[in-house]
């Protein structure tokens, strides 16, 4: 009440935070890129409520305040960042001042693949089982702006990925970790300091709290070595607490949950339910997972049923955002596959993706900033093997849609998994998602 408080990013994410802060009675003054034109009604919005708008190309310049919300994709060392510390402001997060503030027991979920699955079925399983449970971090609105709403007999139920991580100080209640492999390498300065923003997750963990972490990642199986207090090692091999025998999932010696059982497809579903398994027992009951591996058919953009067109089946999974879940789809489909892919480089490597491409799909089409090292890779491969592959080079998803329609026959599936990020071209994987169902929704 009465600070003055930077918020830095405005969007459909940040202006609950905002509008929040200034019911609190902050003192709120907004940063971002975008013009007044751009943001529009949000603009508008925020001048209503007494927000001071600093926008455009000079937005980061003379950023000051007694609190500064810097937005999760902001490095901690940006020099604009740098010289409000030198001028007194405080910088944090949403994130971090959340988890100052929570009164319940928090579950987050961290990795470079499977995260967002793995905490829609830890939030599944709890509130199955009858807990008030409340969903946040990369999932839906802003956290923070809920958190009057919150009981200490809830449960917190987070995505974080390691931009939110980055710079925390406090870590939940029960800890999960996918895996560790490397992405985002555009943003961090190393595979290094991606694994430690991610290790943030545990480090500031109690002797009574839990780290659920995958013990065939070697990162995250060296990880669950440190940690400070309860471990829940997950292993398909028979390792660890939670692990796969006779088809099944086992806490121990109790059996959880038969793999026939699971409606997702995919020997990665088969983990996001290990990992959510290792996080929930002892809080859901058994019949609550059950339920949800029954009947829960897997989270929007993420190997997403669209439609079937003379045979072939059109799937969206926009949520691919790395060479490894594109791997992990592909695997999933027994059929030819037809795969657009392509999208924003985070520096990661794609040397690993040729062969499984060149395995599964009879057609290849490429959009956008990741086309030519998705192509050198899976043209490497092809040159070893003396093999053959139609690629296409496409310039829009207009274009992209209906080429994979004329190259598609019945029996097959068209595939949108594109191994990369989609900020060369949209704002979000959700709305290059929603474009390519709406594409496919008028063949």
């Amino acid at each position: 009440n009465g600070k003055n408080v930077a918020v830095i990013g405005i969007g459909i994410s940040n202006t609950p935070l905002i509008s929040y802060l200034v019911s609190c009675g902050a003192c709120v003054t907004a940063h971002d890129k975008k013009t007044e034109a751009e943001l529009g009604e949000i603009a508008q919005n925020l001048k209503n409520i007494g927000v001071t708008l600093v926008l455009g190309d000079t937005y980061l310049d003379e950023i000051s305040g007694d609190i500064v919300f810097k937005t999760p994709g902001m490095r901690f060392d940006n020099p604009a960042l740098l010289k409000a510390t030198e001028n007194g402001a405080i910088i944090t997060s949403e994130m971090e001042v959340f988890f100052e503030l929570c009164p319940a027991p928090i579950i987050a979920v961290t990795g470079s693949d499977g995260k967002t699955t793995t905490t829609t079925l830890i939030y599944k399983m709890l509130e199955e089982s009858g807990k008030t449970v409340h969903l946040g971090g990369n999932i839906g609105r802003p956290i923070l702006a809920r958190v009057e709403e919150i009981k200490d007999t809830d449960y917190v139920v987070l995505e974080l990925s390691s931009f939110q991580l980055h710079t925390m100080e406090k870590s939940p209640k029960i800890a999960v970790m996918t895996n560790i492999t490397p992405n985002h390498l555009d943003m961090h300065k190393s595979y290094e300091e991606y694994i430690d923003a991610k290790k943030n997750i545990m480090l500031y963990q109690g002797a009574e709290d839990i780290l659920v972490a995958n013990l065939e990642n070697d990162v995250t199986a060296e990880i669950l070595k440190d940690a400070k207090g309860k471990t829940r090692g997950f292993s398909k091999v028979g390792a660890g607490e939670v692990t796969l025998k006779d088809n099944a999932i086992f806490f121990g010696d109790e059996e959880i949950l038969n793999v026939t059982d699971i409606k997702l497809p995919g020997v990665h579903n088969v983990e996001n339910y290990m990992a959510a398994i290792g996080a929930v027992h002892g809080i859901a009951s058994k019949d609550a997972i059950v339920k949800i591996a029954k009947t829960f058919g897997g989270v929007e953009h993420r190997i997403e049923f669209v439609r079937e067109i003379d045979g072939v089946k059109y799937y969206n999974s926009s949520i691919d955002s790395s060479p490894n879940r594109t791997i992990n789809t592909l695997n999933v489909f027994q059929e030819n596959v037809v795969l657009i892919a392509g999208g924003k480089d985070k520096g990661i490597s794609y040397d690993e993706i040729g062969a499984p491409i060149v395995d599964a799909c009879k057609t290849l089409i490429l959009i956008g900033a990741t086309s030519h090292v998705i192509f050198e890779s899976v043209n490497k491969v092809l040159k070893e093997r003396k093999a053959a592959l139609p690629v296409f080079f496409e310039q829009t998803y207009e274009d992209a849609v209906w080429r994979a329609k004329n190259q598609a026959k019945s029996g097959d599936v068209v595939l949108l998994s594109n191994a990369s990020t989609s900020f060369d071209m949209f704002k979000n994987f959700e709305e290059r998602g929603n474009l390519f169902k709406e594409l496919v929704n008028r063949l």
